[in-house]
């Protein structure tokens, strides 16, 4: 069982849901990501996603974009990711971690990285991100009919491979994804970019029985959460709720020795908002 796997687990049988804080890595200072995660934790987070920094998203609104494009400037690709993740489990060997990114900075990781002395069927990136002590990748732009290959070697790695579903998502398409998902789908609860819109939670609810008709892991649901009444009115149908633009505005605007307070702090609001 995947430490994502083990963490939905005691979360059901506490009668609790998870919260996925999300940051882009390296932002907003190169250096600051495994404290910053160490705050997520104090704060509740049951599974940190972090964003690989990539040049051209495609789902991602301005914030994130803007969040990425400091990180690319300060010099932080996926190399100095693993290498975050390493250094956060230094003293943390149980909250999960997923990379949230997408396709060519995994593609070009494996091309540059393989090494000779890599097992059999064994990607640069699997081998290198297993050591490092990821859990979880959701990749945005690999659709499940063309990763099957990819999952089974996560997975035989312990590392699950995560979905995107959208409002627009078809049956059709869901069961794709309920075929080689692990770990939780993320469920896009806009029609849109990262932090763009108003979340409808009666549509939300609505959506959320058609996808477990498909999908039996964890349903996660994220874009357009900001606030702790949101959180919490999600969480009422959702396994897990995630939130991303809205910590990183927060910590955007932050000196350095107050970016993990004050997303600690943030956290800590919309945590006791789920409890209660």
């Amino acid at each position: 069982m995947s430490r994502i796997a083990a963490t939905f687990t005691q979360l059901k049988a506490q009668g609790r849901k998870a919260l996925i804080p999300f940051v882009t890595a390296g932002f907003p200072f190169a250096d600051i990501t495994p404290e910053l995660m160490h705050a997520f934790v104090a704060g509740g987070a049951d599974v940190i996603e972090l964003g690989v920094p990539f040049s051209d998203p495609s789902a991602d609104g301005p914030v994130i974009q803007k969040a990425g494009d400091r990180a690319l400037a300060a010099g932080v690709g996926l190399v100095q990711v693993l290498a975050m993740v390493r250094e956060f489990r230094q003293s943390n060997d149980s909250t999960p971690v997923v990379l949230m990114g997408y396709a060519n900075p995994v593609e070009r990781y494996s091309q540059k990285h393989q090494r000779a002395d890599a097992e059999e069927g064994v990607s640069a990136f699997v081998q290198d991100a297993a050591t490092a002590g990821v859990d979880g990748v959701l990749v945005v732009d690999y659709p499940p009919e063309e990763c099957e290959a990819f999952a089974a070697e996560l997975k035989a790695n312990q590392m699950d491979l995560i979905f995107l579903l959208a409002p627009t998502s078809t049956d059709e398409r869901m069961q794709q994804v309920a075929r080689i998902a692990s770990g939780y789908v993320y469920y896009v609860s806009l029609k849109g970019v990262t932090g763009s819109g108003a979340l409808d939670t009666d549509a939300v609810e609505a959506m959320l029985p058609r996808i477990r008709q498909h999908v039996s892991v964890p349903v996660g649901v994220g874009f357009g959460i900001r606030d702790a009444a949101t959180a919490r009115a999600i969480s009422r149908v959702a396994d897990a709720v995630v939130i991303g633009s809205r910590i990183i505005q927060l910590i955007d605007a932050q000196p350095r020795d107050q970016v993990a307070a004050t997303a600690e702090k943030f956290l800590r609001e919309i945590r006791t908002a789920l409890d209660s």
